[in-house]
């Protein structure tokens, strides 16, 4: 009985340790990293964990570089499957006394500390931003494009930033271009600055602008829509208003097609691309044979968003095998630029003795800052393979479930037989508890997600069926937008053969020439700048009877156009 209190006690210690070691998290975060002299800037300090009984920062020790004009407190509190997730924020306004790179020193929150930052701060510009004079107006709209020389795909940072003097209410619009992909890059940003004399309140918002087609591109005049409030006009019941609007000037971009050095590979347009691979033993250090390696293979790409990124894979190895995991893709930024990430995980199991290659694997991409080819390398590894434990010279250790079940089946006359300890009985309890829990928590989760989510959504996530993918496709193939057509077209095929990776290779897989056709013109209009004669109607029709797959032995029938989306890594 005092032995099984004691299991019970041990366990409870082992469930409620994960709790106990969870302390609250702290990060700070500024909303800006450069920023004009007179301007205001908001310091940000996040405590993850936590909603009580938390003292704010010391803010005072700013005070040598800053002016603090004001601080806030914001409590949330999230359930998001069940899991509770709490935060408290301390916001502060700050306001810096002198131009000069300006250091955030750390602050001690909630037993914990914040990372160090720098900012930015320029002299004022007389002027204004760019170059434009401050008008006679209360309000006025400015509107900056980088870079205004760019590739297809590339991706151009476009901010708006509306200027204002008074009340003020109404809606600013986004940009709307045809060909041009267009996401908002975070949430608007609020600040004073000092222009011309005078204090101003401005609203600032950014995007990420990513053309489809080489030429002249116009990103159109943005317009802003509101009302000045006037608090004192005693005519109407909360104060009189007068409707006012403002226009931020139309800026162009010349957009490059594709350069003929990178035309035979994927296309890769970013600012800064990285691969890695972890989990790999230190140098000298062995492995034996069934003892599972953990790697995990990264890329990052600043510029890009994750979706534009190439799959993940590791190249067969000869003497190992490799178990890949699902990708986990996200896209976050910088402040200006798309940061893309795609992360997988392999458990990678050695099956013989001897010396293990992992070969090189890279990926090359375009550098738009230097404007050439640069290729992301993991280099080769070599890994020593010792015979599993109780196994001598190179044999193969037999499974340890199949050794079990042999000594099950006939018991050594000689042994007398052993009964199972209870403590492993009971963690094997825990454990089948645990798994079922899992199993049930995973399947609610993705029956929600199936009933939630419409049946194009669902193609594009590649967790659709093949009909549900063959009717997003026909949707996308009666509208306009070529990117989603491609996307897809990728996903109905992956829905019937898992192994495609791009549209070079399901062209190379099927059989109909109609249909090499339309992917070819598929890709033309998307990426060469040309509109051949066939329309979406003539791609839907391409399709109408399914896809067209080649028979196994049958040689690939040749398009004559390369894939312009060859995603995957290669081995050097």
């Amino acid at each position: 009985m005092m032995r099984c209190a004691g299991f019970a006690a041990w366990c409870l210690c082992l469930l409620l340790l994960p709790l106990a070691a969870h302390a609250a998290d702290v990060h700070a975060t500024l909303d800006r990293n450069t920023v004009q002299l007179g301007e205001t800037v908001t310091l940000n300090v996040r405590v993850e964990g936590a909603v009580s009984g938390v003292d704010a920062p010391d803010f005072s020790v700013l005070s040598q570089d800053f002016e603090v004009l004001g601080s806030s407190q914001n409590r949330s509190v999230s359930i998001v499957n069940g899991v509770r997730h709490a935060e408290l924020t301390f916001g502060v306004a700050l306001r810096a006394k002198h131009a000069g790179t300006l250091q955030i020193p750390a602050l001690p929150v909630a037993g914990g500390q914040t990372a160090p930052l720098q900012l930015q701060v320029n002299a004022p510009d007389a002027t204004g931003s760019a170059g434009t004079a401050v008008p006679d107006q209360d309000v006025f709209l400015e509107a900056q494009v980088e870079p205004t020389h760019a590739y297809v795909g590339q991706q151009l940072s476009y901010v708006v930033r509306l200027y204002y003097a008074v009340n003020l209410g109404g809606s600013l619009e986004a940009p709307r271009i045809d060909g041009v992909q267009t996401v908002q890059v975070g949430d608007d940003v609020k600040y004073v600055t000092q222009r011309g004399g005078r204090s101003w309140h401005v609203l600032e918002r950014r995007f990420a602008l990513t053309p489809q087609h080489p030429g002249q591109l116009v990103i159109p005049a943005l317009t802003f829509q509101g009302e000045v409030s006037d608090l004192n006009d005693l005519n109407g019941f909360f104060g009189g208003s007068t409707p006012v609007s403002a226009r931020a000037p139309a800026l162009t971009v010349s957009v490059q097609a594709v350069p003929d050095a990178a035309a035979k590979s994927a296309w890769l347009p970013a600012r800064q691309l990285s691969l890695t691979l972890a989990g790999l033993p230190a140098a000298q250090t062995s492995v034996r044979v069934g003892q599972a390696l953990n790697l995990t293979m990264t890329m990052q790409a600043t510029g890009l968003a994750a979706e534009a990124l190439p799959a993940l894979s590791l190249p067969p190895l000869d003497g190992a095998t490799v178990y890949p995991d699902k990708p986990v893709s996200r896209t976050g930024h910088d402040g200006a630029w798309l940061v893309g990430r795609q992360q997988r995980k392999f458990a990678l199991v050695p099956e013989r003795a001897g010396t293990l290659t992992i070969p090189a694997t890279s990926v090359k991409w375009w550098n738009v800052l230097t404007d050439q080819s640069e290729v992301a390398q993991i280099p080769a590894r070599q890994l020593t393979v010792l015979p599993a434990l109780g196994v001598a010279g190179g044999t193969p250790a037999q499974p340890a479930v199949v050794a079990a079940a042999s000594s099950a089946g006939a018991p050594s006359p000689a042994t007398p037989a052993q009964g199972v300890p209870w403590r492993w009985v009971a963690l094997g309890s825990v454990g089948l508890w645990l798994l079922s829990v899992l199993a049930w928590w995973y399947w609610r989760r993705r029956h929600a997600a199936s009933t939630r989510q419409p049946p194009v959504a669902v193609a594009l996530t590649g967790h659709g069926s093949s009909r549900e993918c063959q009717r997003a496709f026909f949707a996308a193939a009666r509208g306009a937008d070529i990117a989603a057509q491609a996307r897809t077209l990728l996903a109905w095929a992956r829905a019937e053969r898992p192994s495609i990776q791009h549209l070079g290779e399901l062209a190379a897989a099927l059989a109909d020439a109609g249909q090499h056709a339309a992917i070819a013109d598929l890709q033309h209009r998307r990426y060469g700048g040309a509109t051949p004669p066939a329309g979406p109607v003539a791609l839907a029709d391409a399709f109408k009877h399914g896809l067209v797959w080649r028979e196994s032995g049958t040689p690939p029938t040749e398009s004559g156009v390369p894939p312009l989306y060859p995603f995957k890594l290669h081995p050097d």
